[in-house]
């Protein structure tokens, strides 16, 4: 069985449908890459899986249990971490904790959830911000801690959103190394990404999203010769 399952999901925000009778899913340990031209949905999509919005109608369960319409910080107990566009670090606080305010989550133990955030932010090559002020990083060591935050809820499914954009070649390798870590600790990442060039050397599937509705999904070879999917980029 699939870890995560979304069945038939739409989300309509007025008159506005973002999401129409969307279906996939990830399986655990593997990383799924969902893209699509701007206005597809993408984000929606991950909101919804996330917490942060209810769905006007389908389904989304999580190893066997519904998380639909649950609230962020529930899905996040079930096993959802998640980063966000712009990375959002808390910047007058250091790197440590940045990540044990994430780790305290599970750790009720001040000294258990640093122990825990060095752990990540090492796993993320960022052990030597530790002890230094978020707003001294960049945005892709930025990027890269949200990550490590992410981690330290012990996700069972990580979503990233478009965590490589702006990065330059050299910062999108660390990104998909830090990625491939995350896919062989068994832990699933849904990722949207524009970077297409990032994604597609490492993901298992591609979701293709476009007017709020999925127009391809299958390996990254097939997806990439699909004619809706060129059409959708490229036009007629």
């Amino acid at each position: 069985m699939s870890l995560l399952q979304v069945n038939q999901v739409s989300k309509r925000f007025g008159g506005l449908t973002a999401n129409q009778d969307v279906s996939f899913s990830v399986d655990a340990g593997t990383v799924v890459g969902l893209i699509g031209p701007n206005g597809a949905g993408k984000t929606t999509m991950f909101n919804c899986v996330a917490g942060y919005y209810v769905p006007s109608a389908g389904s989304i369960t999580l190893d066997g249990r519904s998380i639909g319409g649950l609230p962020p910080e529930a899905c996040a107990r079930a096993g959802v971490g998640r980063t966000f566009q712009v990375a959002r670090t808390f910047t007058s606080m250091t790197a440590c904790e940045n990540v044990m305010a994430a780790a305290m989550l599970l750790q009720h133990n001040v000294a258990k959830a640093r122990k825990a955030a060095m752990e990540w932010l090492a796993f993320a090559n960022l052990q030597r911000f530790a002890d230094k002020p978020a707003a001294s990083m960049t945005i892709s060591e930025q990027r890269r801690l949200a990550v490590a935050r992410a981690l330290a809820i012990e996700p069972k499914i990580l979503l990233m959103d478009e965590v490589m954009a702006g990065l330059n070649p050299s910062e999108v390798r660390e990104a998909v190394d830090v990625v491939l870590k995350i896919r062989d600790r068994g832990i699933a990442c849904l990722i949207v990404e524009h970077v297409l060039e990032g994604i597609m050397p490492i993901a298992d599937k591609i979701v293709v999203l476009d007017r709020g509705m999925k127009i391809a999904e299958g390996t990254p070879q097939q997806v990439s010769n699909d004619p809706a999917v060129l059409t959708a980029y490229l036009g007629d």
